[in-house]
C-alpha cells in the first residue's frame, strides 16, 4: 500500500516521501477507522484525506468552514489535474443541483461543502446516490461547545453520518485540548477511536514576547532587522487601515484586510500580498485560513488573542517552507483588562439579548410567527448605527448566544446569488422591445429558470453569459437596464454576511437562553483569556513548551530557540564566565565576600548567587565571616 501511495504522491505532489504522521494517518483512515488528526498549522493536513481518496474508488466529502478556503482547495486540485467541485450559499440553486448530479453520476473524486449545506433537503437526497468513501472534517475543533471557535452548523455533521454509516471520518484541527478532543469524537460518534497527536513544536519559529509602551517603534525594529513578508495581526477593523496607513508613510510597502471589504477587493489584497507585491499585511483575525505562502518571515501580534489556540493557529502562518521566521507578541500592562472587558462587552445581559434579537428581527423586517428557513443580508455596522450601539461586540456577543441556542445562523463569509423576479406579466413581456442582447438574456433566464413571475429566484450570470455568449459585465449591463425600466427586481450578487433564521421570530417573552451557554461559556472564554495573559507574562518555561502543554502535549522539551530560552542560555554563559573569574581570583587566595564583588566585574546579586553555586558544587569553601576559598587551600582563619 505504501508503494501505491507514494507513487500518487509523486504524481501529483511531486514528493518523493511522506511528512511526519501523514502514512499513519492515512493509514488508520484506509483501514476505515474513525480517525482524529492533530497537526500543526502547515503539517500537510490536506494529503491525509487526499492521497487516500485517490487511492480507492469513490469520492471524499469534504467539511469547511470558509468559501474561500474551498475555492483554494478546489482550484488547486484541478491545477493537478483532480477532479474537485465546492458547494456553498453563493451557487444558485440549479447549479448546485447540476454539481450534486455530477458526483452522484460523475467521475469527481472530492466534494468541498459548507456545514450550513449537510442539512438541506437537496444534499440530503442527492447524498445517498453518492458513492463515498470518506468524510473529512476540517477545522473540527468547531465541532465543539468547548471549542475557541464553535459552529453550530458542525453539528450537522452527526445527521450525515446516520445517513453514510459504514464510511469512516477523519476529523482534522491544528489545535484542541484534551476536552475538546473528547467531544469532537463523541459529538461524531467515533467508533473505534484513532487519535494522532503530532508534535506542535516547530524548529523553525521563534516564539518571542516583547513588553512595550511603544508598540510602532518595535514594529519597525523588526521590520528592520527581520527582511521578508509578513502578517501584523490586529483586533479591530479601524485599528488594521490606520496601521496600514502608518506602515506605509514610514515607506513600508503595506495593506489591510479585514472582513468589512468586498469579497473581490479581498481577493486583491490578498494576491498583491502572495506574490510580493506588498510585504506587510495588516489584518484582523479574518486573513489567513487557508493562505498557501510558505516564505512569510515574520508574524507580529499588536494586539493580545483572546485563546492560546488562536494564536498558535495565527502565529504558525510564520515559516511554513521551514526557514528561520519569527511570531512576536507585542504586550503592554492595561492588554489583559482591555481583553477582559471586551469579554465582558461580548455577553451582555441576557433581557439585553432578546432586546437585540428582537431589534434585529425588525431591521430585517420579518413579522412575528414568519421567517423560519429565510435568509437577510445583515450589516451589522448599519444596525448598529440605527439602534445606537456604540460596541458592535455586544451585537456580536448576542449573535453568538442566538445562535447557540439554534435560533439563527450569522454566516460573515457568505456569497449570496444574484436574484430576479419579473415585475410586468409574461404576455406584457413579449410586448417590449429590446436591445439584441438584453432580449437574448431575456429569453435565456425564462429557458434556464422557472417561477420568475411568482417569486424570486437565484440566477447564474455566468451561465446566461455562456447562453448568450457574451462577457458577464454584459449580463449584468442587461440586467441593470431591465431593472431602470421597470420589468424586473434586481438583486445582484451580494457578498455581505447573512442572517439565517432557524425559527420564526418569536416574541420576546418566548426566547429562552440557556444557563449554559451563557455562563458557562462565558467562565470557560474568561479561563482561555487568562492562560493567554500568563502565556504573555511567563519569564520561565519555554514557549514552545508552554502551548504544547496547553494543547494536551506530553513529554515536551525546550525549543532552544525562544526568548525564554535564548535568555537562560545568556544566563547560563553569563554565570560560566562569573563562575570562572571567581575561581581565578580564589587561586590567589581566600577573599572576603566584599573582596570578590569588588574585584569581580558582575552585578553583585549574579556573584552572591554564583558563590552559593560553587559552594554546593564544592568547588569552593565557604569559611567564617563571609570568606571563600579553594578546597585545596583550606580556609585561613
Amino acid at each position: 500500500m505504501r508503494e501505491k501511495l507514494t507513487a500518487i504522491l509523486k504524481q501529483y505532489w511531486g514528493h518523493s516521501d511522506f511528512r511526519p504522521m501523514q502514512y499513519e494517518i492515512i493509514s488508520s483512515v484506509m483501514s476505515g477507522r474513525d480517525t482524529l488528526a492533530l497537526m500543526p498549522t502547515g503539517g500537510g493536513k490536506s494529503l491525509t484525506y487526499q492521497l487516500p481518496t485517490l487511492a480507492q474508488e469513490g469520492l471524499c466529502i469534504v467539511i469547511t468552514p470558509l468559501i474561500a478556503l474551498m475555492k483554494d482547495q478546489v482550484d488547486a486540485l484541478r491545477r493537478r489535474g483532480i477532479s474537485a467541485v465546492a458547494i456553498h450559499s453563493g451557487l444558485s440553486n440549479q447549479k448546485i443541483d447540476r454539481l450534486l448530479d455530477n458526483c452522484a453520476y460523475g467521475d469527481i473524486k472530492f466534494l468541498y461543502v459548507a456545514p450550513e449545506r449537510l442539512d438541506t433537503p437537496i444534499f440530503r437526497l442527492r447524498v445517498r446516490r453518492m458513492n463515498v468513501s470518506l468524510i473529512a472534517v476540517d477545522e473540527a475543533h468547531c465541532i465543539s461547545e468547548w471549542g475557541y471557535d464553535f459552529r453550530p452548523a458542525y453539528r450537522h455533521i452527526a445527521s450525515l453520518r446516520e445517513q453514510l454509516p459504514d464510511v469512516p471520518v477523519l476529523a482534522l484541527t491544528a489545535s484542541a485540548t484534551d476536552e475538546v478532543v473528547e467531544d469532537i469524537m463523541s459529538v461524531l460518534k467515533f467508533g473505534e477511536k484513532s487519535v494522532f497527536r503530532s508534535s506542535f513544536a516547530r524548529s523553525n519559529l521563534r516564539y518571542v514576547v516583547r513588553k512595550t509602551d511603544d508598540k510602532e517603534g518595535m514594529i519597525l525594529n523588526i521590520l528592520d532587522k527581520v527582511p521578508g513578508s509578513g502578517i501584523l495581526y490586529t483586533r479591530r477593523r479601524r485599528e488594521a487601515e490606520t496601521l496600514a496607513e502608518w506602515l506605509v508613510q514610514q515607506g513600508v510597502s503595506a495593506s489591510y484586510y479585514h472582513g468589512g471589504l468586498p469579497s473581490e477587493e479581498r481577493s486583491i489584497r490578498q494576491d498583491e500580498w502572495i506574490s510580493g507585491k506588498v510585504r506587510v499585511m495588516v489584518a484582523t483575525n479574518a486573513f489567513g485560513m487557508g493562505i498557501d505562502k510558505g516564505d512569510v518571515r515574520f508574524v507580529i501580534h499588536y494586539s493580545m488573542c483572546d485563546t492560546i489556540e488562536s494564536y498558535y493557529q495565527e502565529a504558525g502562518r510564520a515559516g511554513r517552507d521551514g526557514e528561520r521566521s519569527y511570531a512576536v507578541l507585542l504586550t503592554q500592562d492595561r492588554d489583559y483588562e482591555l481583553m477582559r472587558q471586551r469579554v465582558d462587552n461580548h455577553f451582555p445581559p441576557v433581557e439585553k439579548v432578546k432586546k437585540i434579537y428582537d431589534q434585529i428581527c425588525s431591521f430585517l423586517m420579518v413579522a412575528n410567527g414568519d421567517g423560519k428557513g429565510c435568509s437577510y443580508i445583515f450589516n451589522i455596522y448599519d444596525f448598529c448605527k440605527k439602534y445606537g450601539y456604540f460596541f458592535h461586540t455586544e451585537v456580536v456577543g448576542a449573535l453568538d448566544l442566538l445562535e447557540r441556542n439554534e435560533y439563527l445562523a450569522y454566516i460573515e463569509e457568505s456569497d449570496s446569488p444574484a436574484r430576479v423576479i419579473f415585475c410586468i406579466s409574461r404576455d406584457d413581456l413579449y410586448k417590449v422591445e429590446f436591445s439584441k442582447r438584453t432580449e437574448e438574456v431575456v429569453l435565456s433566464m425564462l429557458r434556464l429558470y422557472n417561477g420568475l413571475f411568482t417569486e424570486f429566484r437565484a440566477i447564474d450570470e455566468a451561465v446566461i453569459a455562456t447562453m448568450c455568449k457574451c462577457t458577464i459585465p454584459q449580463v449584468h449591463e442587461s440586467l441593470k437596464e431591465l431593472w431602470i425600466r421597470k420589468i424586473i427586481r434586481y438583486v445582484p450578487t451580494n457578498h455581505s454576511p447573512i442572517i439565517r433564521l432557524l425559527e420564526e421570530r418569536l416574541p420576546i417573552s418566548d426566547l429562552y437562553i440557556s444557563p449554559a451557554t451563557y455562563s458557562q461559556r462565558k467562565e470557560q472564554i474568561n479561563r482561555r483569556l487568562k492562560s493567554m495573559a500568563e502565556y504573555a507574562a511567563n519569564e520561565d518555561t519555554c514557549r514552545s513548551v508552554f502551548i504544547e502543554r496547553y494543547l494536551g502535549g506530553k513529554d515536551v522539551k525546550p525549543c532552544g530557540c525562544c526568548d525564554i530560552c535564548l535568555a537562560a542560555k545568556r544566563n547560563a554563559k553569563s554565570e560560566k564566565a562569573v563562575a570562572d573569574m571567581v575561581l581565578e581570583l580564589l587561586k590567589e587566595g581566600e577573599c572576603t565576600l566584599r573582596q570578590i564583588v569588588q574585584r569581580v566585574p558582575a552585578p553583585s546579586d549574579s556573584i552572591i548567587q554564583t558563590l552559593y553555586t560553587l559552594a554546593e558544587q564544592q568547588k569552593i569553601v565557604a569559611g567564617d565571616n563571609s570568606t571563600f576559598s579553594l578546597p585545596d587551600r583550606g580556609s585561613k582563619k
